[in-house]
């Protein structure tokens, strides 16, 4: 009986720590593409689109005012949420990672149109695997990891399984879902189990096989759903449902485009529904956000896809709606029920918040960008001065701006620096006060000089803290080829035939 004491004893230290494993709270992290701030019923902005399943999150949880996504463009938001890193930092500006070229490092561009007066860097095209991504972190730490959609931060050997995942379904590294929405489609390991299957539904499907295999164990589940992006297509009888409820003085009125919201919010409903039935949902942690603002430059139904209205601009813009974004938290025991809170947060705290709130420790030499949240999910202030959007790139879409870095500060004020967009290579401000003005109607930089230089202070530290690769002077500018009064206008629409009868334009070098 001596001798067995030691067993038992160790046989019970296992079984707790087994028990303590086994009661960590699940994550479920849900990514809409492109699904602007005005595309959801949280805020009040849409007349036409129906999300009863976001809602129904939001009265579990906390709806956040004032979230923006790391980026107005996907991959460099993307990367954002799994390093807790800016693009600046990570050198991933532009949605290129599907592109063959492999860049693992940013360096300033070699040149650039006579019109132009800055040259853009040379961003990144792959996430490397040496960062210790989220998925890493929580795979460490025991949680069973899944990625089911979109990627698009590269392919193998640059995919999620490289990057703390066990599982990828459907392992594809595009810009948007291959081919179609609505089956048949062109991945090419992943075909539809019946004729005209949507994609949503589907990965949806792939979702809860994942989580009820995992129900009795923590599982991170990463949803990164391929809508609403291009291409523009849609079950026909949601299409004909909001055909006949559209107003044609509305700017939101593309039926395609309010169905395919629709898709994205009943896959959302799946996932609910199978944590209630599982009865996990009071041990699991939701995130739902968007890489960045709602497209306003491709053509569906003879219109935009969408209107970020009361927002100006959209998806590729450093306006605000290019980068403000619907996001809601849920975390049982932290969150209250249907409370909302105007705390400034973006794409880079969801990894530092989650390694607070779980009690992990940051890997050697690890930092972030991002802050926690933690005390603005308990209904506390947030003690933050500001966040960075860093966009580089010119991508010729409506309100579209020459490469630019903004700040926004947590007291309502908002600076656009236009990199060497003013005389003799000087920068060029935007300054807004959001507080008073949402619509960034009134440029006030001229009027207040000194709140431009004390913004302006927050942009260059970050700057220099993140070593970000930024546009430099073109030595081959010509002011007789300079055309300023097309900033803003749209001028990279192709036409080009596709289901939705949508004109495909590309806002960035290679995707979007």
């Amino acid at each position: 009986m001596k001798h067995l004491l030691p067993f038992a004893i160790l046989a019970f230290l296992c079984s707790r720590s087994v028990a303590a494993e086994d009661s960590k709270p699940n994550v479920l992290l849900i990514l809409a593409d492109d699904l602007g701030w005005s595309d959801t019923t949280l805020y009040g902005t849409t007349k036409f689109y129906q999300t009863p399943n976001i809602e129904r999150l939001a009265q579990r949880g906390m709806t956040f005012t004032r979230a923006y996504s790391a980026s107005p463009l996907c991959s460099p938001t993307r990367s954002a949420i799994l390093t807790g890193l800016s693009p600046a930092r990570t050198g991933i500006t532009t949605p290129n990672c599907h592109l063959p070229h492999v860049v693992l490092e940013a360096s300033p561009g070699k040149s650039a149109a006579a019109n132009q007066k800055a040259i853009q860097p040379t961003p990144v095209s792959r996430l490397k695997t040496d960062y210790h991504t989220l998925a890493k972190l929580l795979k460490d730490a025991g949680y069973a990891t899944g990625h089911f959609g979109k990627w698009h931060l590269g392919p193998e050997p640059y995919s999620p399984l490289q990057h703390g995942f066990d599982v990828d379904v459907p392992h594809w590294p595009g810009p948007g879902p291959a081919g179609s929405f609505v089956a048949p489609w062109k991945f090419p390991d992943f075909k539809e189990r019946t004729p005209g299957e949507h994609i949503e539904d589907r990965m949806a499907q792939e979702a809860v096989a994942f989580m009820e295999k995992h129900k009795d164990h923590p599982f991170y589940l990463n949803y990164w759903q391929f809508s609403v992006h291009a291409p523009f297509d849609a079950k026909k009888a949601l299409i004909e449902k909001y055909r006949a409820r559209v107003n044609p003085s509305d700017p939101q009125r593309s039926p395609t485009y309010a169905a395919m919201v629709e898709s994205m919010d009943e896959a959302v409903g799946t996932l609910l529904d199978t944590l209630d039935r599982l009865k996990i949902a009071d041990r699991t942690i939701i995130i739902f956000t968007s890489d960045n603002g709602g497209n306003m430059y491709n053509e569906v139904d003879g219109t935009t896809p969408t209107s970020n209205a009361p927002l100006r601009g959209g998806k590729a813009t450093m306006f605000e709606g290019g980068t403000r974004v619907p996001c809601v938290v849920l975390w049982p025991g932290i969150t209250a029920a249907g409370a909302r809170s105007d705390a400034l947060i973006q794409s880079e705290d969801f990894y530092p918040t989650l390694l607070e709130g779980l009690g992990l420790k940051l890997a050697p030499g690890q930092r972030f960008d991002g802050v926690s949240i933690l005390p603005a999910l308990k209904g506390l202030p947030l003690a933050r001065d500001a966040v960075f959007q860093y966009f580089p790139h010119a991508p010729g879409v409506p309100d579209w701006l020459p490469p630019s870095v903004s700040v926004h500060r947590a007291d309502g004020w908002k600076l656009i620096r236009i990199f060497h967009g003013g005389d003799n290579g000087a920068h060029r401000y935007l300054l807004f006060n959001l507080r008073d003005d949402l619509g960034e109607k009134h440029n006030l930089a001229a009027q207040k000089p000194e709140l431009v230089r004390e913004l302006d202070a927050l942009i260059e530290k970050f700057l220099a803290d993140t070593k970000a690769v930024v546009p430099i002077p073109n030595p081959a500018f010509d002011p007789s080829k300079y055309r300023p009064e097309l900033e803003g206008v749209q001028t990279n629409q192709k036409s080009g035939k596709r289901k939705g009868k949508t004109k495909a334009a590309r806002p960035a070098q290679g995707g979007d």
